[in-house]
């Protein structure tokens, strides 16, 4: 009869390893328990980040919502306050902004201006820090409110949800809205203290205020020509690189601005969408309608400064005042001769070149001046059936003379 020890301590061994099987399960449930928990924790975690990003932004916008209600409540109790009262506004205005700054508790050290919370204050002060936390994924622009950021991501999205009831234009900012109804209400808030002229934008009033005060500080290092706003500058300096990056696709010639381009375009398409408010004429640029329009107005808002003439054009002006200075900047490439008006050079030229542009339709033949031509052209005039009187003859005679004269000495008085 065999020993059963032996087996009893065999299967004692294997319920030990079923059993320490067992227990290794149960840690690793444990730990993919564990796992899991942490997985739903961060989630949870992940969701309160967004949540709190999300109420920063709504409290930014709260912010400036809740200040623009208290400027119109404000403006509403002084319209009613001045109606109830009748009396002047700038007075009762000082005491509702005495009222409000007493609200700003929060002053920025570096220019005095006061806020109403410190959130408010803290993204004032990026102003000065130039600090720009916040960066467009799309193109990595940066800015240092948020809120700035989020009103930039509209010009990738493509969202405009302000529309203009009158043309239908939409516009990614209520701001931008507001200005563009200026257009059809014909308001324009922005007056030159000069001359009266209004505009729209405050930055077109400062542009034209630099026609009276004739400063022009930004100065091209290559020729020294003296621009009043640097973006003029900027559009000198290509005509020095030789830079035309604009090029049009019908006939291939290029352009060193956008705008240059566009009005090109325009011969190509035949649009002219400035129209006369005196006759029917079109025209393609608005500074070509203006200048039309002074024949109807007789305007003529350029006047000499050394006698009482006055031109409709600054580049009528301009030649006219070389009579004074003696100014002659064009000079010919054959001779020595200068001239003060770029076409009297042109048709000087003439004389050295031989050229003659100028065809009689009756005769065929060719001067190189107009005037000929026209001298030329009554000798046909006076050629009619049944009259080859002796005075026609005559006459005849006289024109050719006269013709002849001035072929010897062709050039045209300044």
């Amino acid at each position: 009869m065999s020993d059963p020890e032996p087996c009893r301590m065999k299967h004692t061994e294997e319920q030990r390893d079923l059993m320490k099987v067992k227990e290794e399960s149960e840690e690793l449930s444990e730990v993919k328990e564990e796992s899991e928990e942490l997985s739903e924790v961060k989630e949870e975690s992940e969701e309160l980040r967004e949540v709190k990003e999300e109420s920063e932004e709504l409290s930014e916008v709260n912010e400036e919502s809740e200040e623009l209600r208290e400027v119109k409540e404000e403006s509403e109790e002084l319209s009613k306050v001045e109606e109830e009262h009748h009396v002047n506004r700038s007075k009762i205005k000082k005491k509702f902004v005495k009222k409000r700054s007493a609200n700003k508790s929060f002053a920025c050290t570096q220019c005095g201006k006061s806020l109403t919370t410190k959130q408010s204050l803290e993204g004032h002060m990026r102003i000065h820090t130039g600090d720009k936390p916040f960066t467009c994924d799309q193109c990595g622009k940066s800015f240092n409110q948020k809120s700035q950021l989020y009103f930039h991501m509209r010009i990738h999205t493509g969202e405009k949800p302000f529309t203009c009831d009158q043309c239908g234009k939409s516009f990614n900012q209520k701001s931008q809205l507001y200005f563009h109804m200026m257009i059809h209400t014909g308001e324009k808030p922005f007056i030159c203290d000069q001359c009266g002229k209004t505009f729209i934008w405050a930055s077109n009033l400062k542009t034209h205020l630099t026609v009276h005060t004739k400063e022009k500080p930004h100065s091209c290092s290559v020729c020294g020509k003296s621009f009043s706003l640097l973006q003029y500058l900027h559009g000198h300096q290509k005509i020095h690189t030789g830079v035309r990056e604009y090029m049009c696709f019908e006939c291939e010639k290029t352009f060193i601005t956008a705008r240059c381009l566009k009005l090109h375009q325009r011969i190509h398409t035949g649009e002219k969408p400035y129209k006369c408010s005196h006759c029917d004429k079109r025209f393609s640029q608005s500074q070509h309608l203006k200048i039309h329009e002074r024949i109807h107005t007789g305007e003529k808002p350029y006047k000499c400064s050394h006698c009482d003439k006055r031109c409709s054009r600054s580049e009528h002006l301009k030649i006219h005042e070389r009579i004074h200075t003696g100014e002659k900047p064009y000079k010919c490439s054959h001779c020595d001769k200068r001239f003060r008006v770029s076409s009297h050079l042109k048709t000087h030229e003439r004389i050295h070149s031989r050229e003659k542009p100028h065809t009689c339709d009756q005769c065929g033949k060719s001067f190189s001046f107009k005037s000929d031509l026209e001298i030329h052209m009554k000798i046909h005039a006076v050629e009619k059936p049944h009259h080859h009187s002796l005075r026609s003859q005559t006459t005849r005679k006289h024109l050719e003379g006269e013709n002849r004269k001035n072929a010897s000495d062709p050039e045209p008085a300044e």
